[in-house]
């Protein structure tokens, strides 16, 4: 039986301060006080006799208790948040989403899946999209904070414990502005290519694991010039405008790539594509919205594949 000391923000409070690693931005997040969110925690470390928190000079981080709180707090909250949203859908007639997405996913399969999931139905729908890098996505739909995250991922160390449907391949490609001076040689050598400013993903993330890999397997260093960004706006943007080398996920460029805008060089930058798909958290019960938006999420993913083989 839970103990009856234990009130609902005490592991508000909880969470927030696991999510953020910090009193102080755990505090700002929730509208309160510092010194009330300290004697929140300290009330619920209190009551379990344990210390959930230790201070480390990067802010706080979990102790052995306090992430075996975390593993049963985080869907516990989840839970009763979606008691609270099924409620609050059948009086409204809405249903909310909540998605996290990778760059990988962001020119198309995403906006399409989205498009047609509203569409499927007149009643409301509405979604919330999260980006960023896989750990931070992955870390988020583990805690219930995110019902599905989509993209390129299956490298990510964070996945192990989340259950992915892999969709299709897609591969990472090496793209430079029409009239670039590689494209006047017939087969440039990968060292030529550190002639030239590159874009690429930043450090720590799965598509960083590929360029990297690429540099080894060609003895080469990665050039100092260099833009690190997840940003596909960014990126296009600037190779369109100077000599950078981009390294993009084939969807972000399809379009630029059919209006000769952009062109693929011939190097290839891995042997095969990385595996798009979609990941859920099975120790979460899904929502119709998320059951309904990866039925979607399939069809879309179909359509890239009879693309693809065209």
């Amino acid at each position: 039986m839970l103990n009856a000391r234990i009130k609902l923000r005490h592991l508000q409070a909880f969470l927030e301060v696991a999510r953020q690693r910090s009193f102080a931005r755990a505090a700002e997040s929730l509208a309160i006080t510092q010194p009330g969110i300290s004697k929140t925690i300290r009330e619920l470390e209190d009551t379990l006799a344990v210390q959930l928190f230790e201070r480390t000079p990067r802010g706080v981080s979990l102790t052995q208790a306090g992430l075996t709180l975390l593993r049963h707090a985080g869907p516990a909250v989840r839970a009763l948040e979606e008691g609270v949203d099924a409620i609050q859908a059948v009086q409204t007639g809405s249903h909310w989403l909540r998605v996290g997405t990778l760059s990988t996913v962001e020119s198309w399969l995403l906006p399409e899946a989205l498009r047609r999931w509203q569409m499927s139905t007149t009643t409301e729908r509405g979604a919330q999209v999260v980006t960023g890098t896989s750990a931070f996505l992955l870390s988020r739909l583990r805690r219930g904070e995110l019902d599905v995250v989509v993209g390129r991922m299956t490298e990510a160390r964070e996945i192990h414990d989340l259950s992915f449907e892999h969709l299709y391949y897609e591969r990472l490609q090496l793209v430079v502005r029409a009239g670039h001076p590689l494209l006047l040689e017939q087969a440039p050598g990968a060292d030529k290519l550190c002639a030239y400013p590159w874009i690429v993903p930043p450090p720590q993330t799965t598509l960083r694991q590929q360029v990297d890999s690429f540099f080894v397997r060609h003895g080469l260093t990665l050039p100092a010039q260099r833009i690190e960004t997840l940003s596909l706006a960014l990126g296009q943007r600037y190779t369109l405008t100077g000599d950078a080398i981009w390294v993009a996920p084939e969807e972000a460029v399809r379009s630029a790539l059919e209006r000769r805008e952009l062109c693929e060089l011939a190097l290839p930058l891995e042997p095969h594509g990385g595996s798009v798909g979609a990941c859920i958290n099975r120790s979460l019960r899904p929502t119709l919205a998320t059951e309904t938006f990866c039925e979607v999420l399939r069809e879309v993913a179909a359509d890239v594949v009879k693309g693809h083989n065209l």
